[in-house]
């Protein structure tokens, strides 16, 4: 009987957690596209089409871009915090900056009807 009390408490807990990343509206994947070549955490990402996989590692958020179409595809993971929007995203948008070495820097990602971004 305990050990069932303990199995129910753990499928409440984890139930609770998705409820709240669902309040949230994060999905587990996304697609976007680059027309020029980005740099995301360490890693200058050639242009192109990529899948982005949003997922946790302890209290971590961690997107992990990997490039679609090439034999060889490119893969980067990216440290993320999230930051609740006021209402859900209309549309999709990328935020960059400039380094020193005028690459552009991804600094935020928006993915229509989300309810947070993506910030770097």
């Amino acid at each position: 009987m305990r050990q069932i009390l303990v199995i129910l408490l753990c499928v409440f807990m984890l139930g609770a957690f998705s409820v709240a990343e669902n309040q949230l509206g994060i999905a587990d994947t996304y697609k976007v596209s680059f027309s020029e070549k980005v740099r995301v955490a360490d890693t200058l990402l050639p242009k192109g089409d990529y899948e982005i996989r949003h997922v946790m590692e302890g209290t971590d958020h961690i997107m992990v871009f990997r490039q679609l179409g090439t034999k060889k595809p490119v893969e980067v993971r990216a440290k993320c915090t999230l930051v609740p929007l006021s209402a859900k995203a209309n549309d999709d948008q990328k935020t960059f900056i400039l380094n020193a070495a005028n690459e552009r820097v991804l600094h935020e990602l928006i993915f229509k009807g989300d309810r947070a971004k993506h910030v770097f």
